[in-house]
């Protein structure tokens, strides 16, 4: 099948926004300080621009434009659907990653619960669907590739704790995962030189709702990345390898779906820079606020994460 007549692929970017709008600031319990923190953890840093040389060659992107914070639109809107609703971390969450509080119960119910799903859960699966449905009308099939990363060293909330994780993990669906894709883009990674374990230490894939189980020709699958390989945790700036990794996502891809794009990869660098700095939050207020809000698509002022990062070398100021 040449490049041409091939669907384009989905690409799916629900974790990696650190925008928290203002408006929806009160309603989390936590400090400045705790928040900047929490988003730290819990974001899939740098996923848009690490997938970003993948979109560019195979697709199109449906990106989530504030921070799963505020809303997870990985979740099911109807608690009683999402297993992770038991630890506070429905499609609203009630704690943090490490179980403290985040919102009172009483703000994820009633108006306040529909207005923040209706300003940011419906219309982002929406656009997925509307994205879905328009490749079936053109190819009978779509294939989206849901993008994320992981902390190398497992969060209290999350699955395997203590075991060692994978550079990669390949997440699949039984009914919308065929084996011959998962095969294949786990062949194309280890060829890279990466460890990959399958549905460990995540496991599924999206689907829009009204395909979910009922329409095999909805493909869905997937990647997540161990944050490790493209970034300093601890500060969450890039590494020297970022670009490596990003070149190599394209290259696992393009080879799994059996399209060749000329892209050079390269070794692996072993050698991460070091840096010590912080995460802090910046207000935007004024021309900045109206000028971030037309490019997200938001109407209020927002509550933006922000990196103040400084290399060892650097003299202090």
């Amino acid at each position: 099948m040449t490049i041409l007549d091939y669907p384009k692929v989905i690409f799916h970017v629900p974790h990696s926004s650190t925008v928290i709008p203002e408006h929806c600031r009160d309603s989390l319990l936590i400090s400045d300080e705790a928040l900047a923190e929490e988003v730290r953890v819990i974001t899939d840093w740098h996923t848009s621009e690490l997938f970003s040389k993948a979109i560019e060659n195979f697709g199109t992107s449906i990106e989530f434009p504030v921070s799963r914070l505020v809303v997870d639109p990985e979740r099911f809107d109807d608690d009683k659907m999402e297993a992770m609703s038991s630890k506070g971390m429905g499609v609203l969450y009630t704690k943090t990653s490490c179980g403290n509080t985040l919102r009172n119960e009483a703000d994820t119910v009633g108006s306040y619960r529909k207005s923040l799903l209706d300003t940011y859960y419906y219309p982002h699966h929406e656009a997925l669907h509307a994205a879905v449905t328009e490749q079936i009308k053109a190819h009978s099939q779509a294939l989206i590739i849901d993008c994320h990363s992981f902390p190398n060293i497992a969060l209290s909330y999350e699955p395997e704790q203590g075991a060692r994780r994978p550079d990669i993990c390949i997440g699949t669906d039984p009914f919308h995962t065929t084996k011959e894709l998962t095969s294949k883009l786990e062949r194309a990674f280890v060829g890279l030189g990466y460890e990959v374990k399958i549905n460990s230490p995540f496991a599924g894939s999206i689907v829009p709702m009204k395909y979910y189980n009922n329409d095999s020709s909805v493909q869905s699958i997937m990647i997540e990345i161990n944050r490790s390989l493209y970034m300093v945790e601890d500060t969450s700036e890039k590494s020297d390898n970022f670009h490596v990794v990003r070149t190599d996502i394209s290259t696992a891809i393009g080879e799994a779906l059996g399209i060749t794009k000329n892209q050079e990869t390269s070794p692996k660098s072993k050698s991460l820079p070091r840096y010590e700095g912080k995460v802090q939050i910046t207000r935007l207020r004024g021309k900045e606020t109206r000028e971030f809000n037309e490019r997200m698509g938001l109407s209020n002022s927002a509550l933006v994460i922000s990196k103040k990062v400084r290399s060892k070398d650097q003299d202090n100021d």
